[in-house]
């Protein structure tokens, strides 16, 4: 692809997902954040809407790409070097999951006073029992695929044709769809943004090495199901030993 020209319906969706995105997460966080303590019924709402609007964009992607005759490969849905994608899927998402896990047990030996902005976000949106810990995992899931599909593939093939005749396009692209998927996740907190901006690097470049988005769907999967369920035990615990202290 040597064109400049990017139809105008993907910079549609390229300003949705940089502007409707962050503003819904922010404003959805601030509703959750206005009760003093959120209802078990009040998460699975909110972890059922979010995998409907995930899919729902997604479905949105697949149909305007299809009527552009957009081939499968760009957008990194390839299966080309299997044994390179399943080697690098599982690597990375050992590592990563790891990661996630240590860094969440060291948390949870801070007092919470110490924790963050963050942990206070998480608190109030992780499941605490195993009803909304199984729609978690769908949403853990579903945000592997979908947002993986997005940003490492729609939003980094539109940068590249975009700046295509430019030095370096992919780096661009991938500093660009980077920033759209950080941008996503503002109702973080700055430290929140800088993380997912890390962890959006890393699999994009992942994406370029295999050319699949496939490692990554499966890497970003893990980190949620490792994020929610050692916070949903974690929160057990503190709610286990405040009343313990309480008694």
């Amino acid at each position: 692809m040597t064109s400049l020209f990017v139809p105008w319906d993907f910079l549609l969706i390229l300003i949705l997902l940089a502007v409707v995105i962050p503003w819904r997460g922010v404003t959805r966080l601030r509703k959750l954040t206005s009760v003093p303590a959120p209802t078990s019924s009040g998460r699975m709402a909110l972890y059922g809407s979010t995998i409907l609007f995930q899919w729902f964009l997604v479905l949105i992607v697949v149909w305007r790409c299809a009527v552009r005759s957009v081939d499968p490969e760009e957008l990194g849905i390839s299966t080309s070097h299997p044994w390179r994608l399943v080697w690098t899927g599982a690597a990375l998402t050992a590592i990563l999951c790891l990661n996630q896990f240590a860094g969440l047990r060291k948390m949870s030996q801070v007092p919470r006073e110490k924790r963050g902005s963050l942990f206070a976000v998480s608190e109030r949106i992780m499941p605490r029992t195993a009803k909304e810990t199984w729609l978690f995992a769908a949403l853990a899931i579903t945000a592997g695929i979908s947002e993986e599909f997005l940003y490492r593939g729609f939003v980094f093939l539109v940068f590249v044709r975009m700046i295509v005749n430019y030095s370096a396009p992919n780096t661009a692209a991938a500093v660009l769809s980077s920033v759209w998927f950080a941008v996503a996740h503002a109702y973080q907190g700055r430290r929140g943004v800088i993380t997912t901006f890390v962890v959006g690097m890393i699999f994009v470049s992942v994406k370029i090495w295999t050319g699949s988005v496939l490692p990554a769907m499966v890497a970003h999967a893990g980190i949620d199901l490792v994020a929610g369920l050692c916070f949903s035990q974690m929160l057990r615990s503190s709610s286990t030993e405040d009343t313990a202290h309480a008694l």
